[in-house]
């Protein structure tokens, strides 16, 4: 079986041998014409080698007892592809929710896969005439406001670190909270990434980005590469973030357990908290406390589209607190009403009486 990704080296991947040629064909397009990254283009595998499988099985072309992780899709041709209808892309759907408890976000990207799929299919590279999914519509998902640290959660996990490398741990999550990076783009950094008081990003879809330090940023730059450099063993000397054992890059597992222990030792595990919730929170602390509006906000975390970033608009609670306040009605107060005995109800009469 293909693990497409290869741990050592994210960049590259195992043969696709395991999966039709078509679908070889696709990813091999997704990489390298529209330049998805490698862990995006893994996505699309994983996704579309389970939506066959669940095809081969509802088409009863695999014995009831086979497992689904064994069902052999390698002899899914062009023909059996195009003969795919709209009702068994509904019936995959449905089993999705039903058999593996996939939630909406989840089953809307597993058909997002088949939609750009069948779009290649038909569109790009006309190898068949009807594309099933076309008429299927992906449902709206209700966003969910970003969980974030408040700014004295942060101060307490800065100041709470326990850690056997003290310097590099400390800087991971001085970067984290005030860069907002990505996971994958920290794991990613290399000693040469750096100039004066910038830092060259790789993010999605091998997007370059420039962010700029604060002193705070190159401060713990300089006690961990200090730190760094008195390491006995550098077995990859490009990686910025290494393992203080082996020298090696750490992988994005390692900063996640990192993270978790720090977390642990503030008392703040439990909340929900993860490495892209640090992300978060540097771009909510950036936007409630630095005036940083939604064009910079953008270009700092790397998104694509404007509309991606306005979901911090939505968590400045102190604008909010201000805008509910400005109404000249906010300054109203109860007030009884003076209601003469004779006008009041008689119910209350009675009880008066």
């Amino acid at each position: 079986m293909s693990t497409y990704i290869d741990t050592m080296h994210p960049e590259r991947h195992a043969p696709y041998d395991d999966i039709p040629r078509d679908v070889r064909d696709f990813l091999n397009y997704m990489g390298a014409i529209l330049n998805r990254s490698p862990r995006t283009v893994n996505g699309y595998y994983i996704d579309l080698r389970t939506f066959f499988r669940f095809l081969l099985r509802q088409r009863g072309v695999v014995p009831a007892s086979c497992a689904f992780e064994d069902i052999d899709i390698r002899g899914v041709d062009t023909q059996a592809i195009a003969s795919v209808t709209q009702a068994e892309i509904y019936e995959y759907l449905y089993y999705l929710k039903n058999e593996r408890g996939n939630e909406p976000a989840a089953r809307a990207r597993k058909l997002t896969s088949i939609k750009s799929f069948y779009r290649f299919m038909t569109v790009k590279s006309n190898r068949i005439a009807e594309d099933p999914a076309k008429d299927i519509s992906i449902p709206s998902l209700k966003k969910a406001l970003p969980r974030y640290l408040s700014l004295e959660e942060s101060i307490d996990l800065l100041k709470n670190i326990q850690s056997d490398f003290y310097e590099r741990d400390f800087c991971i999550l001085t970067l984290f909270l005030n860069c907002g990076m990505r996971l994958s783009e920290l794991v990613a950094i290399n000693v040469n990434d750096f100039k004066e008081d910038t830092i060259r990003i790789v993010g999605k879809g091998n997007k370059e980005r420039l962010v700029y330090l604060n002193a705070a940023c190159v401060d713990a730059l300089e006690h961990y590469k200090s730190a760094r450099a008195a390491l006995k063993k550098l077995a990859e000397p490009r990686a910025l973030f290494v393992s203080a054992r082996t020298g090696k890059r750490l992988t994005a597992r390692r900063v996640q357990q990192i993270v978790e222990r720090c977390l642990q030792s503030a008392g703040l595990s439990g909340k929900g908290y993860s490495p892209h919730k640090l992300r978060h929170t540097a771009a909510t602390l950036m936007y409630r406390h630095g005036n940083v509006d939604m064009l910079e906000l953008k270009e700092i975390l790397g998104h694509a589209h404007v509309s991606t970033t306005e979901i911090y608009t939505h968590i400045n609670t102190d604008k909010l607190r201000k805008a509910a306040s400005s109404t000249p009605l906010s300054r109203m107060k109860f007030q009884q009403p003076e209601t003469p005995a004779s006008e009041q109800p008689a119910e209350e009469q009675a009880e008066d009486g």
